[in-house]
């Protein structure tokens, strides 16, 4: 179920066909995609401060990018792909590896199936990269992850992005939307070292909540682990 790398992509459909629009994502584009090697399974959501809907895939690998049968399903789009594609806005597509994941004390046994995603994109300058790990590590996610409804955090890289600004993500999986007023962010928000941090003129990090929308659907990948 869970890849070392995910594709992280967003797209707003226009209202009138929205409906369409996500029954489409569900029995044909998403499917699609699951049936191709390296996919491991893959999560839909939507914006809770506007009309914007979110996939992530889990995969094995980038190159799980740029296998046949994946070029085949890029490649040979059905008519209601073409449309579909072709009418959305906001679009973005992120492909990231992941560097570290940190789990909560608290945490149920499956915290995927957090009800909300929590993203936050950041535009590193190489020269930092080490320091904002290590702040990230070290200071950040321990004090985020002693709040109950903060499940899981997962840091990645960013290795191909379309827009192309952001250098690193991290995926927060929450229990409640409470978990953004708590104690514990706001005691992370104010540590020491991400004042120190928050004070570098790179430091511009981009904050979006996605709420879960469906089931996770899996891919072959998840079939041949078991």
């Amino acid at each position: 179920m869970q890849g070392s790398t995910i594709l992280f992509s967003e797209m707003t459909p226009q209202p009138a066909w929205e409906a369409e629009f996500n029954d489409w994502y569900d029995t044909e584009h998403i499917p699609l995609r699951m049936a191709c090697p390296g996919f491991a399974s893959a999560q839909r959501y939507r914006a809770t401060a506007s009309a914007s809907y979110l996939a992530v895939y889990e995969m094995g690998n980038a190159g799980d990018l740029r296998t046949p049968e994946y070029s085949k399903v890029k490649g040979q789009p059905s008519e209601q792909t073409r449309r579909m594609l072709g009418g959305v806005a906001g679009f973005t597509r992120y492909i990231c590896n992941q560097v570290g994941v940190l789990r909560g004390r608290q945490a149920p046994p499956d915290p995927f199936s957090a009800p909300l995603l929590f993203a936050v994109f950041f535009e590193v300058p190489v020269a930092r990269r080490s320091a904002f790990g290590e702040w990230y590590d070290r200071d950040h996610l321990p004090r985020l992850l002693d709040c109950p409804d903060w499940w899981m955090a997962r840091r990645f890289e960013v290795v191909d992005g379309d827009p192309g600004r952001w250098t690193h993500l991290t995926v927060h999986y929450l229990g409640d939307r409470a978990a953004l007023e708590s104690p514990e962010r706001a005691a992370a928000r104010a540590s020491a070292a991400r004042l120190a941090m928050a004070g570098e003129p790179w430091f511009r990090p981009e904050y979006v909540t996605f709420s879960k929308l469906g089931e996770r659907q899996r891919g072959v990948a998840a079939g041949a682990a078991r």
